[in-house]
């Protein structure tokens, strides 16, 4: 019905409808399949489910954990990416979710739409974190002063983590 209704012309509010010209019935068949008594037997009620399986409406996917994206890469393209690599795809992915456009095109589209969008964003989010890292590289290679505050902290970061 859903599919007939966006053929149908648009009401006024007359209440009628005039199909008369654009669709006919040809055919009518009315057949007898069985014939019989359906038993009702006292008992306890079951709760019923709706349909699961039916409608046009793509299936969720389940949420890959950026982790699982490494192996399938190494596994997929033969590379040798370890687990601190992931942390440029979570950058990626906190850039791209604090992106005002693609927060509105999420919130209006479905999956399928969104990643029309999302695709043509996505080289730029890549170019945008390489100059990041490049800038803090940059930075600490040149400021004497940065690289002792990111030196001091990644010591003690990488002490406790080393000693847990």
């Amino acid at each position: 019905m859903r599919f007939l209704l966006k053929k149908l012309p648009l009401r006024d509010n007359s209440g009628r409808l005039d199909l008369e010209d654009e669709v006919a019935l040809q055919y009518y068949r009315l057949q007898k399949m069985s014939e019989g008594a359906i038993n009702l037997a006292d008992g306890e009620a079951r709760s019923l489910k709706g349909p699961t399986q039916v409608g046009t409406k793509s299936p969720k996917e389940d949420h890959v954990p950026l982790s699982s994206l490494i192996d399938r890469l190494n596994e997929r393209f033969g590379t040798e990416f370890k687990e601190v690599d992931r942390l440029f795809f979570e950058q990626i992915a906190e850039a791209a979710s604090g992106d005002e456009k693609l927060t509105a095109a999420a919130e209006a589209n479905t999956l399928q739409n969104f990643s029309l969008v999302f695709d043509k964003m996505l080289e730029n989010f890549f170019i945008e974190r390489m100059d990041g890292n490049e800038a803090i590289f940059t930075r600490l290679m040149n400021d004497p002063r940065f690289r002792e505050v990111a030196a001091e902290f990644l010591l003690k970061d990488v002490y406790d983590r080393l000693r847990k």
